[in-house]
Order: C-alpha cells, then structure tokens, then sequence
C-alpha cells in the first residue's frame, strides 16, 4: 500500500493513518480507494480488535483535494455520479466496519473530513480543532456525507450548518453529537488509548454484534426490530463469548475473551 494511507497493526489495534500532511490529508482518487480497500480488509479480519483513525501532521483531514477537485471540472455528469459513488463506499466501508472505529482528530475536519468524524464510532478530538460541512462555500453540497453525519447530528443541526458552511469549533461539534469527547491536545493520545483500554475489556464478537444490531434496529420498524432484538440477545447468550462473560460475573473474576 502507497503511503497515501498508512496501516499498521499491534496487538489486535490497526492505526490507519491519513498520509498526506503536505496537502492537510485531503482526499483524492487514491485514498478513497485506499480507505475503502483497507477498512474492507480490517473487516474481515480475525486479529483486529479495535481501529484507530488518524491524520498525520498538523490536521486531521482538510476535506478534498485541490488539484482533484479542478480535476472534476471537465468530468461529465456521469463520470461525476461514478466519482461519487466511490467515494460514498468508501464511508459505507467505514460505517460498516465490524471492529470499533475510534476517530483521532486534530486540527481540522473540513467537508469529508468532518464526514470522517461522522462514520467514527467514538470520536475524540483535541480542543483547537475546527469542524465544517463547508461545500457551499465552493457552490457545491454535502451530498456523500450526509446520511452518514444526518444519523449523527440529525437534521435540526444539519440545516444550520449545512446551508451556512461556517466553521465551528470542538465543543459545539461535541454538543451536536459529531464526537464524543474533546481534550486538550496534549492529552489526545491518552484519550485515544483509554477508549482502547475499554474495547480490550469487552468482548470482540459482542462488539461486533453491537454494531450490527444497531444498523438493523436504526433501519427497520418495531415490529420487525422485535425478533431482530430477541435473536440477537439469544444468540449471544448462547455463543462462547457470551457464557464466558455471564459466568465470568457470577464467579467474581475477569472475563477470558478471545481476541
């Protein structure tokens, strides 16, 4: 894999890393498709517990990259549509991605930066960063990205910032959902490996059926997200992990979960 993305694995944590500080890790072709490739390959992955998503240098993501974006100006409506298809599989493959998606962010997260912040499961970031769906600055819109940050922000927060494209800072992108916790820079990669500590201490597959379940309840009605619960549960129950962690609690001990 090129240095576009970068991704490295120890002890059941895979880093994958925005390499492009020269350019603030914008986006292009090639790490849509890295993104993409890599998330699909920790996915299926058995030694994964947890991933962590980074940008190297001085911010998090910029958003897209120039020279691609004056690329876009001679593609035609259908080389449009397929550009940003690919780059709306590579946000689903994120989404979609059975490992905890943690989100280190830093410095910026601008138009698909910000998408990024979106499709983290936990996201942290330190107290300078500034955030924006800022598309219609440049007279285009948030189109990719927003089911992904219109499940995250909902869309009373959406209108208002989506229409505006201002920039805002950490604290209100915590108050709106868009991450979780915000902490000084410096304490950023505390941060970052106390919620990997918490991952450690819970099952792998529980982790996994967690998200799933979530995605089938958020997409189906009550009715039917009734039995959707009810297997789910049962299954658990049921599986290694879960009579391991159950008879763990009522021996008084730590759970001995495969990792």
């Amino acid at each position: 894999m090129a240095e576009s993305v970068r991704l490295t694995v120890d002890a059941g944590v895979a880093r994958v890393t925005l390499a492009r500080p020269e350019v603030r890790n914008a986006f292009n072709a090639e790490v849509i498709e890295q993104l993409r490739a890599v998330f699909s390959r920790i996915t299926a992955a058995d030694d994964i517990h947890a991933v962590v998503l980074a940008g190297e240098g001085k911010v998090f993501c910029g958003g897209a990259d120039i020279s691609w974006m004056r690329s876009s100006l001679d593609l035609s409506f259908e080389a449009n549509v397929a550009d940003a298809e690919r780059m709306s599989d590579m946000y689903r493959a994120i989404d979609n991605c059975s490992k905890a998606v943690i989100g280190r962010i830093h410095g910026a997260a601008l138009g698909g930066g910000a998408g990024l912040a979106a499709v983290c499961d936990i996201a942290i970031a330190s107290d300078e960063t500034i955030f924006g769906f800022t598309e219609v600055k440049l007279g285009i819109i948030p189109a990719v990205i927003s089911p992904f940050v219109l499940a995250k922000i909902g869309p009373s927060n959406a209108r208002a910032l989506f229409l505006t494209g201002e920039r805002f800072d950490a604290l209100r992108a915590q108050a709106i959902g868009l991450i979780h916790d915000v902490v000084p820079a410096g304490d950023l990669d505390e941060a970052v490996e106390g919620r990997l500590a918490e991952l450690r201490s819970a099952g792998p597959s529980a982790i996994s059926a967690a998200k799933l379940l979530l995605r089938r309840v958020l997409d189906n009605p009550y009715d039917e997200s009734r039995s959707i619960t009810a297997d789910a549960i049962a299954q658990q129950r049921v599986s290694a992990e879960g009579q391991e962690g159950l008879r763990a609690f009522l021996e008084r001990r730590p759970p001995k979960f495969s990792s």
